[in-house]
């Protein structure tokens, strides 16, 4: 029997709480004598459980002739597939049934019984399909989303600077520099090194260098403004002699009492009355009022322990250089990447990656020093996102997501990335279907991956 009924197209395939049973049956070689009659019950088990599936009934001649009239005088429908003997071509069964764990691991045989004269059986049963159920999570496990990475725009003029905090010591009342009193010499030594680093390179071009000038707030406000402004002009005007770029390129300006710098080393320090000195800062305006209200605190005593160890470090000199910074190549970025990072674009930074395997140990690098460098840069978090995807680090990936831009097709489609690895098929696919009405082509294709898994129907 079995060389005369070809089966082909045997599947059983899982989608969602169903499971789907298909099979084509050529039967044109197939013949059943006139008295005879072929049964066919495809037959799912797992050796512990079993189900029959829906009857497939071949009558010979005369044997179908005697089922029609005992069906006729039982007014009953058929329950079986009745194939009549003179169309007995191909058959597209199909089933639907309710999907149970076990059939992951369950078989489906064809069992064969043919009836003769005085009811006399002979029974067969062949093994179609052996463990090869394929569930939803099968089929999704096969699947690899497309993760989107963002190309940066290209930094035209690459602006980069150096900020060096200067506490210089000045005898009082004076603002000549003098480079061995106290500790002015360490922190020109500082300042020099700077310049040198900077002039020396020659990727690099000084296009400004800023000077503020701070005071501590103790005093008459006018006197420290005057005092202070003088001291930066000091700086700046030892700067002018003793390095190679010229006064135009200076720009002098004083940043005021120290106030801020007062709040943060106070709120760093252990003193027990600092929450009442940072009260009077933030709730008292008048210059004079809030400089009086804090030697009054505690007798004085805790104001002249800040005069001692806090006010020196607020009379600071700020100085910046500002430079530019040449463009590079890939081959000229693979060097300067792990030797001055910051002087490449994020532009460059991607170029640079994309040099390499993507997903290797290089390719991921470039992108982790990329967020290091830039770490509040919502494309540079979006590649680093990424890249914590597709090695399924979601815990990683949400962290640099936040600060990426929510509103790109690359973070919708992204977003779908994470939920589909995070077992939320349905919102991977709304955000798929998202970036892919924006245009995003990878989302696209995570959408046809996806609708081709979940939507396939049995023939």
């Amino acid at each position: 029997m079995n060389d005369a009924l070809t089966l082909s197209d045997v599947t059983l395939w899982q989608q969602g709480e169903s499971l789907y049973v298909g099979m084509t049956m050529d039967m044109k070689n197939l013949t059943v004598g006139s008295a005879r009659s072929l049964s066919l019950v495809p037959l799912l088990t797992d050796g512990q459980h079993n189900v029959p599936l829906q009857e497939i009934i071949i009558n010979g001649k005369r044997r179908e002739k005697a089922y029609i009239r005992g069906l006729a005088m039982s007014k009953q429908e058929p329950t079986a597939i009745i194939v009549p003997y003179n169309k007995r071509e191909t058959l597209n069964y199909t089933q639907v049934i309710p999907y149970q764990p076990w059939m992951a691991n369950a078989s489906l045989q064809l069992v064969e019984t043919l009836c003769g004269c005085g009811n006399y059986q002979e029974m067969t049963a062949q093994e179609l399909i052996t463990n090869d159920v394929s569930t939803e999570a099968k089929r999704l496990s096969a699947m690899s989303p497309l993760i989107a990475y963002i190309q940066p725009t290209v930094e035209v003029v690459k602006t980069r600077s150096e900020q060096y905090e200067a506490h210089l010591d000045f005898p009082v009342n004076k603002y000549v520099i003098l480079t061995d009193f106290m500790n002015n010499h360490s922190e020109l030594v500082n300042i020099h090194s700077m310049f040198d680093k900077i002039q020396n390179d020659k990727n690099l071009t000084v296009t400004g260098i800023s000077i503020e000038g701070f005071a501590s707030p103790e005093g008459p406000l006018t006197f420290n403004e005057q005092l202070s402004k003088k001291r930066a002009v000091a700086l700046k005007d030892y700067l002018v002699k003793n390095e190679k770029v010229p006064a135009n390129v200076y720009n002098v300006t004083f940043g005021g009492e120290n106030w801020d710098g007062l709040v943060k080393a106070l709120e760093a320090s252990s003193m027990k009355d600092k929450e009442t000195f940072l009260n009077i800062i933030k709730n008292t305006t008048d210059d004079m009022k809030r400089k009086q209200e804090i030697m009054r605190v505690g007798g004085g005593v805790p104001y002249r322990t800040m005069l001692k160890e806090i006010y020196p470090g607020l009379r600071k000199v700020n100085c910046k250089i500002d430079y530019t910074v040449i463009n590079f190549d890939v081959e000229q970025g693979r060097i300067i990447i792990r030797e001055n990072p910051k002087y490449l674009s994020l532009n460059e930074m991607y170029q640079v990656a994309n040099s390499y395997p993507k997903g290797s140990k290089d390719f991921v690098n470039v992108f982790d020093i990329a967020v290091r460098m830039y770490p509040n840069d919502p494309v540079a978090n979006l590649n680093a996102a990424a890249v914590a995807l597709s090695m399924k680090d979601l815990n990683t990936a949400v962290k640099f997501m936040e600060k990426a831009d929510h509103a790109t097709a690359e973070f919708l489609n992204n977003t779908g990335v994470y939920n589909f690895l995070n077992g939320d098929i349905q919102r991977a696919r709304a955000a798929f279907e998202q970036a892919a009405k924006m245009g995003n082509e990878t989302a696209q294709a995570n959408l046809q991956q996806l609708q081709q898994i979940l939507n396939m129907k049995m023939k």
